[in-house]
């Protein structure tokens, strides 16, 4: 694999407007990486919906396009038939994803569409206000849970495995879940990105890979804490590592 050194031609010099400690500067990061070293910048379109992953297109240096919250992969979908030979990513977070687009992507893992998702899980609502998002944890305090998620009494239910729901579905072929909480972890992250990347341009099924992250913000943490809690509080629910892989001599 080619070696890169400094900053990715994909990716823009702008100040950022993420929150300090926020992963996905990180995330975006890897992103455009990967991009570079398959030479794919002019041939990669990334749809970004509402929510922190509005700002997306502002840092990638490469189309994009803003579909409505949580239409990401119908948006999606249109795009890679109409242009199979390139590389389409959802770029979603926990709320867009596994919230009000849950129709969406549930349909097109099934289908088998032939993207990439990179889904952000951050276990809140970011952009809006910290509400508690479907994969926010028993206990964990949200804006509209002020004293911590309750699945039972307060009726709120229970964290949503997207990666272990969608490994289900027929269509998908690779599903992963990486981390961005310290460099072991973001090294590992940019493999399972970039094999899903490289998969989906092989025309292999649906790919996504999810990328559990901190939002030191809405937890009410000093950047450092929100790591820590991650490893101590996310990690135990959201196990990372390969979910499903049916890549090997598929075509």
């Amino acid at each position: 694999m080619k070696k890169l050194f400094g900053h990715p031609k994909s990716l823009k010099t702008i100040s950022t407007k993420y929150c300090g400690g926020c992963g996905h500067g990180i995330i975006h990061r890897i992103i455009t990486e990967i991009i570079d070293e398959m030479n794919m910048q002019d041939q990669t379109v990334i749809t970004n919906p509402v929510g922190c992953a509005i700002w997306a297109d502002l840092y990638f240096d490469f189309d994009s396009v803003q579909p409505p919250h949580g239409r990401t992969p119908a948006a999606a979908t249109g795009i890679k038939r109409v242009l199979p030979d390139h590389m389409v990513i959802c770029y979603q977070g926990d709320g867009d994803l596994a919230a009000i687009g849950t129709a969406e992507i549930i349909h097109a893992a099934n289908r088998g569409e032939k993207f990439t998702v990179i889904f952000v899980n951050n276990a809140i609502y970011g952009m809006t206000g910290g509400q508690m998002a479907p994969t926010t944890l028993v206990g964990q305090k949200a804006a509209t849970a002020p004293k911590g998620r309750d699945p039972i009494e307060a009726g709120m239910g229970y964290p949503i495995h997207v990666a272990e729901l969608l490994s289900q579905l027929e269509g998908t072929r690779y599903i992963a879940r990486g981390a961005v909480n310290n460099p072991a972890n973001v090294r590992k992250t940019k493999q399972y990105i970039k094999k899903a990347l490289e998969a989906q341009m092989r025309g292999i099924g649906f790919t996504m890979v999810e990328v559990v992250s901190q939002c030191p913000t809405n937890w009410g943490m000093e950047a450092l804490e929100s790591v820590e809690w991650l490893e101590q509080n996310m990690l135990p629910v959201y196990p990372l590592g390969e979910i499903k892989n049916q890549l090997e001599g598929a075509k």
